[in-house]
């Protein structure tokens, strides 16, 4: 958002962050990004990519703890939940034939995914949060992913916007803010 207002100084901007989904129309908001299936509607949509369900741990923690080899060895750890993305007593693992409810224990519950991630690095325990939004500490080695095996299926992303004519300002936002989305949820490449 900073970049394109940056390079568009003629262009005014109102952000709103929600978990919800709301009404476009009925809210006058011009576009939305949505994680997760869309319900069959007359907005368009932009698919960038998708956002996988990750649960993670602080190396500190995992070499004290131990490493979940499967699913059910959570109920062996101590827990941080993240309550809009999972259960406080059982989060949702696997695929098809093999999801299922697995028990843990929730030692922490919170509200915020940067809460949940903040009390995991510091290795009071495992959470549960979407890929980006522990992009960065993965990446600089202060959570570590694991039970990848066990993931559920990923959830689309999408930009999604009105069915009527597309402003200006709007396609130039689309334009702007797709590429760069699709890049930051592409999956790193893996040495």
């Amino acid at each position: 958002m900073t970049a394109f207002l940056q390079s568009y100084p003629e262009v005014d901007l109102r952000l709103e962050q929600s978990d919800h989904t709301i009404s476009l129309r009925e809210e006058h908001i011009d576009l939305a990004i949505r994680i997760g299936p869309l319900p069959d509607s007359s907005q368009r949509a932009r698919r960038l990519g998708s956002v996988r369900r990750v649960v993670c741990a602080s190396p500190d923690y995992l070499a004290t703890r131990g490493r979940p080899e499967v699913a059910e060895d959570l109920d062996a750890h101590d827990c941080i939940t993240f309550e809009k993305v999972t259960s406080a007593d059982h989060w949702l693992l696997g695929t098809g034939k093999a999801r299922r409810p697995v028990p843990v224990h929730s030692r922490m519950i919170v509200n915020t995914a940067e809460t949940a991630i903040e009390a995991a690095t510091a290795g009071l325990g495992l959470t549960r949060v979407l890929s980006y939004q522990v992009a960065r500490p993965v990446a600089e080695g202060r959570l570590e992913i694991v039970l990848e095996g066990e993931e559920p299926e990923p959830w689309p992303v999408n930009l999604v916007y009105g069915d009527g004519l597309v402003p200006q300002k709007l396609r130039a936002f689309i334009d702007f803010a797709a590429p760069r989305l699709e890049a930051a949820l592409r999956p790193p490449a893996r040495p």
